[in-house]
């Protein structure tokens, strides 16, 4: 790819195997229904920062600011504790104990904000999972998984292709937390 082509691209937290696996089978169980699609287990992550279409040279620059933010953060711990829902998702929301997620996601926004590729939102950032996708409301109510602690140990930036069958998330670099 030209350094000009786009690139839907955001960072995230990818969730370890069994955490990853137990939430997509609570979302299988719980959320199933009309209307409702759940995401896939490998879809699953914790967003820290969402860029969307971004030319392919500015990819080396964001690595770089996930590589130096990254270094200075021990993993999270997350613990999931209740279940939201938007105009089009469902989410599992987590406590963000010690800070370390919100911390990440802080320090990321402001240096993608400094290289230029970035403006942060008006909104607080929020630890989540979104589990499924729909067009209309299901109002479910379920509790939050039983997950217990969760902790990521690596950030990742990654690539969303938009298919008819929903996006497709591919990591394109990933870093360890901590250095």
């Amino acid at each position: 790819m030209g350094g000009d082509e786009r690139l839907r691209l955001f960072l995230g937290l990818p969730l370890p195997d069994e955490p990853r696996t137990r939430l997509a089978d609570w979302a299988q169980t719980e959320l199933v229904g009309a209307g409702v699609r759940v995401v896939p287990p490998e879809n699953l992550h914790v967003t820290l920062v969402f860029l969307g279409g971004r030319p392919t040279g500015d990819v080396d620059g964001i690595v770089g600011e996930l590589r130096a933010a990254a270094r200075g953060v021990q993993p999270p711990v997350l613990e999931p504790v209740r279940y939201r829902e938007t105009r089009s998702v469902a989410m599992v929301v987590f406590d963000d104990e010690d800070g370390r997620a919100t911390a990440l996601a802080g320090d990321l926004s402001e240096r993608l904000e400094r290289l230029g590729v970035y403006r942060p939102e008006q909104r607080p950032w929020l630890p989540h999972v979104t589990v499924v996708r729909f067009q209309r409301r299901p109002g479910l109510q379920p509790e939050a998984p039983a997950l217990g602690p969760v902790s990521p140990s690596e950030a990742a930036l990654y690539t969303s292709v938009l298919r008819r069958t929903g996006a497709q998330y591919e990591i394109r670099e990933s870093v360890p937390l901590g250095g």
